[in-house]
């Protein structure tokens, strides 16, 4: 009498195929992430400041070489900017605005924009500069 095997079944994971997709998974990831990230891009003066924290009432205006205004990257026409500003100011009285401008935006259109802020009452305001040369000094 010949005994015919029983059939058994495998009790071991093959993880070589999981480890193939988790990696391209990640190579895929390592390519999209820069893409998928947005912006308005300005060229911002540099400076030697401390960083600032993000809060949660905080709005970012940016102000590009050709004075475009862009509100968290929405365009914004320079003759409504006030009235936003006085609407998000009324919803969110501790609102913080971030000024981003090019740094080769005027100085006296940055000052416009800044005293619009301000007409808006809002009054923390903050302008935002890249790290710069330690070695430079005024």
């Amino acid at each position: 009498m010949r005994s015919t095997p029983t059939p058994t079944t495998l009790a071991e994971i093959n993880v070589t195929p999981l480890v193939d997709v988790m990696l391209v998974l990640l190579i895929i990831f390592m390519i999209s992430a820069p893409l998928m990230q947005h912006g308005i891009q300005v060229d911002l003066p540099k400076t030697e400041a401390s960083s600032i924290s993000e809060i949660p009432d905080q709005l970012v205006l940016v102000i590009q070489k050709n004075r475009q205004i862009f509100m968290n990257d929405k365009p914004i026409d320079s003759g409504t900017l006030r009235v936003r500003l006085e609407t998000i100011a009324a919803a969110k009285p501790n609102v913080q605005i971030i000024v981003q401008a090019d740094q080769n935006v005027p100085y006296g259109f940055v000052a416009q924009v800044m005293a619009e802020v301000k007409k808006a009452k809002i009054i923390r305001v903050g302008l935002v500069t890249e790290p710069g040369d330690p070695g430079y000094r005024l």
